[in-house]
């Protein structure tokens, strides 16, 4: 049984890395080539909501049918789906059509693939593996991304350096097939409502309603949500920024760019780390709240650097990056202990949105704060901000009860 578990996740970790490295290279080459042609917040908001918008409102819908579809062939259309997109806009490129409006929509399409291949993975996890290993697989998870966060960047800046960006794009494509034949030699077992559900809307509806109340039925659970959800708001609209504060505020360039996402995830290889070989014995909700504390002030410090203190700034980062990895492992473990398998896409998908909808507010207010006050103090606002959510959350007695043994497993027995 050990043996069988772990052949189907490296299978799953092999192409899942390599198609995060691509992934990550093209991502990063196209924050690159906007922030050195924009130099505008604006513009980097507009196309990270652009990349999240469709996700968000997909989310709740991708969930109902990502619990009834075979997931290893949802994910595997999803992967190639995204393929394609990335396909259509490497095109555009080798035309010399550079549209902002031409990047913005491919994007969107992107996300559209990822609103059904995300909850798709996390869904399928505790179907192969045991619920006492979910941490430690979390970890990994993290240490996959952390490594594809060092190598993707850095190929990236490399190859941007040296390629067009059409061309650069045609990494993303070669990852995205190699996931997808990966996925082609797993089987993932599947839950009662695979094959059974029917997809009337309203089934549809009454699914969605299903996964919402497994949140809202627990209390513990569903303030960690509500935490989460603030934190998301004034966290996610700082990371479209780090190229913009390395280029306008520290002078740096493709090279300094590069270094701040890879020291990031640096700092979440050695969060990963730490999980996938140490099982913490504390409450899981207190480290949350610890990881968004750390996360805040060491933003707002960022924010108070004077332009010489590059080197600084980059070390904060990796901290930074090791207390996210952290926060979104741990994160992660919890909803799938305490949620039953019938229901996790459907909740991780609920996740995605109501994560992505609040930061898309931020994303379109840091943009005008930015040009409101300047960057760095955009920086200490925000990080003040997370700090206060962080240090909040321990005074919600249901929220830090959650992590306790006797708490209940939700699921469509609950409802």
């Amino acid at each position: 049984m050990q043996q069988t578990w772990l052949k189907r996740f490296m299978l799953i970790w092999i192409g899942q890395f390599i198609s995060l490295i691509s992934s990550s290279a093209v991502n990063f080459a196209i924050i690159i080539w906007l922030s050195l042609e924009t130099r505008s917040a604006e513009v980097l908001a507009y196309a990270v909501i652009a990349g999240m918008l469709p996700q968000a409102i997909l989310g709740p819908i991708a969930g109902v049918y990502v619990d009834r579809w075979n997931k290893k062939i949802t994910m595997m259309l999803a992967d190639s789906f995204v393929a394609v997109c990335t396909l259509i806009m490497s095109v555009c490129f080798y035309l010399g059509y550079e549209s902002l409006t031409m990047i913005f929509i491919v994007l969107s399409l992107r996300s559209i693939g990822s609103a059904f291949h995300m909850p798709s993975m996390q869904a399928a996890i505790p179907m192969i593996a045991p619920k006492s290993q979910l941490l430690r697989i979390a970890g990994v998870n993290q240490i996959i991304q952390s490594v594809s966060g060092i190598a993707g960047p850095a190929l990236g800046a490399l190859s941007i350096s040296f390629f067009s960006i059409g061309k650069v794009l045609l990494f993303d494509i070669v990852g995205a097939a190699i996931a997808v034949i990966s996925l082609a030699f797993i089987k993932i077992p599947e839950t009662n409502n695979y094959k059974k559900a029917k997809a009337g809307i309203r089934n549809v509806i009454q699914d969605m309603k299903t996964g919402f109340n497994a949140i809202r039925s627990n209390k513990g659970l569903y303030m960690l949500f509500g935490v989460s959800v603030m934190s998301a708001l004034f966290v996610i609209p700082t990371i479209p920024l780090l190229p913009l504060i390395t280029i306008n505020h520290f002078n740096g360039g493709k090279f300094e760019m590069g270094l701040v996402e890879i020291l990031w995830s640096i700092g979440m290889l050695a969060g990963s780390g730490v999980l996938s070989i140490w099982k913490p014995s504390v409450n899981k909700i207190f480290i949350i709240n610890i990881m968004n504390i750390i996360t805040g002030i060491l933003l707002a410090w960022s924010g108070l650097l004077p332009s010489t203190a590059f080197l600084i700034f980059i070390f904060l980062m990796g901290i930074c990056g090791a207390a996210y990895s952290v926060e979104s492992a741990t994160f992660t473990t919890i909803v799938q202990e305490k949620v039953k398998p019938e229901v996790l896409g459907r909740v991780f998908s609920l996740y995605f949105s109501l994560i992505l909808l609040p930061s898309m507010i931020g994303l379109f207010s840091t943009g005008f704060l930015v040009e409101a006050i300047g960057i760095n103090q955009a920086f200490i606002v925000l990080g003040i901000l997370t700090a206060i959510v962080g240090g909040l959350s321990f005074m919600i007695p249901t929220l830090m009860a959650l992590d306790k043994k006797d708490a209940k497993v939700l699921g469509t027995n609950n409802l």
